[in-house]
């Protein structure tokens, strides 16, 4: 496919592949959870447990949204509360408990690195990347990234400070959901679907199945 005139091909041509987080990279849906419950016990709210589909369901949206989402039928001043504490809380579990890795991504990343400067745009709260580049090792293949939580804004306009602080010529997006094709298309760069992860996409200009699939072709 090629949009905004350009011939989309994967490959060298990319000076960088920029990296949705949850649902690309990885999945911290139980550890949320898990953060979510000890928030709503520790606030005095009763409610149902929350369990990881819950968390999946909503991954993708900015943290103020995925609380609002899931707890649409509490009060204001609950959602509020939720949504202060989660944000501190799921950080923290993760540190402790970690996160699950896709198949192939941990080497994956550090052969993509080889040829390619990589960096990650995410819908997350503040020092969420920053735990999982700590846990996993990454801090030295990632050069940089921004989120909603450092600043309040939408993803593609997060893309947009990445691209231009990096001075990044030929960048694609990876992600999986519709929020990363809208922010590609804000920006004018080509999107990459990676439909193993939560979402769903309209019409990406690429398509991969696993992790290793993609690697194999941005290295052909």
């Amino acid at each position: 496919m090629a949009r905004f005139g350009l011939v989309i091909l994967p490959g060298m041509r990319y000076d960088s592949l920029i990296f949705d987080l949850d649902g690309t990279l990885w999945d911290t849906c139980d550890a949320c959870a898990m953060a979510w419950n000890l928030v709503l016990e520790r606030e005095g709210i009763t409610y149902r447990t929350i369990v990881a589909d819950d968390v999946r369901v909503v991954t993708g949206k900015p943290h103020d949204e995925c609380i609002r989402v899931t707890f649409s039928d509490l009060s204001e001043d609950e959602i509020a509360r939720i949504s202060a504490a989660t944000a501190i809380e799921d950080t923290r579990m993760i540190d402790q408990r970690g996160g699950l890795l896709y198949e192939g991504v941990a080497d994956g990343l550090f052969q993509l690195h080889l040829t390619h400067r990589l960096f990650i745009v995410s819908n997350c709260q503040s020092g969420y990347i920053e735990t999982f580049l700590k846990l996993n090792g990454f801090e030295s293949i990632f050069e940089d990234f921004e989120c909603w939580g450092n600043t309040g804004e939408p993803k593609g306009e997060n893309l947009r400070r990445v691209i231009e602080r990096n001075g990044l010529k030929t960048s694609i997006m990876i992600g999986d959901a519709d929020g990363d094709e809208t922010a590609a298309v804000a920006c004018k760069v080509p999107f990459a679907f990676v439909d193993y992860g939560f979402g769903t996409c309209e019409s990406p200009d690429m398509r991969f199945s696993s992790f290793p699939e993609l690697v194999r072709a941005f290295e052909s």
